[in-house]
């Protein structure tokens, strides 16, 4: 019988508890105690045991785009959203959609590009980055079959987003709806890497030097850069669903140097800090992903004047010295992104 409190009144307590008790057998006495023990505690220990349990699994399907996060994706405490997304090996299978902002968002039905295509390579396959929107795919293998036209072998494709988008376990804050990725701007050899190869071959920096050196030389390596990276850019960000390009200071500087005839495709390329490894590109929303968060246009302009020479300048890039005996405030790291964040529709994307 199942303790509650009408069991509990039905225990015969009421002999252990007179005078006769005296001359009861010990044991007896040990039986009377046992019992009193589990119809007043248990009730309570049973309760604790059952509000630790977790949440069974729903049902496939049965949370709305609109409903609360499923209940088994709550947990005590609250699983950081990175770990739930990083963990997932399988796109949802769902309509291709990206939903939220490209630092705070999902992705449906995700679409993973082959590691290996004819004009490109998929690097770091350990990381499981491979994933995009579908029009993201599409601009992989647009730009991949115009890359030698343009003196350029082929592409060697780094990050691009989890199979279900979301925050990652590492590295970016963005990427996360399906519609960034990084290229390398280390052109792709002839011959084929192998899966150790792809983890272990090092990007290559366009950089002469250190930024962070007073009076530093803040412009290209001539003996790594040259025009091929500039015209891969370059028709990377004429693409019309291409939203914004981004790279070091440094490049977007050798690319406006470069461009002598219509500078219009320099307003997407935006200077920011690292990428002097890659070059980040950015998607425009999908006209069928109503949940898409577009970021907002870049200024108008090519961005070669002042913007860029205050990018350039020591002031951007060398640390201040701290005044003597003050000592510097240590920075709090920002808590982990939780499920709760995210756009609702992310917790059925997981749940599928």
């Amino acid at each position: 019988m199942p303790f509650n409190e009408k069991s509990m009144n039905s225990i015969p307590t009421k002999p252990c508890l007179s005078n006769h008790n005296k001359r009861l057998p010990l044991l007896a006495v040990g039986y009377c105690a046992l019992l009193l023990f589990f119809a007043i505690l248990a009730p309570t220990a049973q309760a604790q045991n059952l509000a630790a349990l977790p949440h069974s699994k729903p049902q496939a399907g049965s949370y709305s785009v609109s409903g609360e996060l499923p209940p088994h994706l709550y947990q005590r405490p609250l699983s950081p959203a990175k770990q739930l997304f990083g963990h997932k090996l399988t796109p949802a299978d769902m309509k291709a959609r990206a939903f939220g902002s490209y630092a705070r968002g999902c992705l449906a039905g995700g679409q993973a590009l082959p590691v290996d295509g004819p004009h490109w390579q998929v690097m770091r396959l350990s990381r499981h980055r491979n994933y995009g929107h579908p029009e993201l795919i599409a601009f992989l293998n647009r730009l991949a079959k115009d890359a030698p036209a343009l003196g350029w072998n082929g592409l060697l494709v780094g990050d691009m987003a989890q199979p279900r988008g979301g925050p990652m376990l590492t590295g970016h804050a963005s990427h996360q709806i399906g519609l960034d990725v990084d290229i390398w701007l280390k052109p792709m050899p002839k011959q084929r890497y192998n899966m150790q190869q792809r983890e272990s071959v090092s990007a290559i920096s366009m950089l002469k030097g250190p930024l962070n050196v007073a009076g530093a030389d803040r412009t290209v390596n001539r003996k790594r850069w040259t025009d091929a990276h500039a015209r891969l850019i370059r028709r990377a960000a004429q693409d019309p669903k291409v939203a914004r390009i981004f790279v070091n200071p440094v490049i977007k500087k050798a690319l406006c140097e470069f461009e002598t005839g219509d500078r219009h495709w320099l307003r997407k390329v935006r200077p920011w800090w690292g990428h002097h490894y890659h070059f980040h590109v950015r998607m425009s929303c999908p006209k069928d992903s109503r949940g898409c968060v577009n970021q907002a246009p870049p200024p108008l302009g090519d961005g070669c004047g002042t913007e860029l020479t205050n990018w350039l300048s020591d002031a951007k890039w060398v640390p201040k010295k701290p005044k003597p005996g003050v000592k510097p405030k240590p920075r709090k790291p920002k808590p982990p992104m939780q499920l709760d964040q995210l756009p609702k529709v992310c917790a059925q994307i997981l749940a599928r």
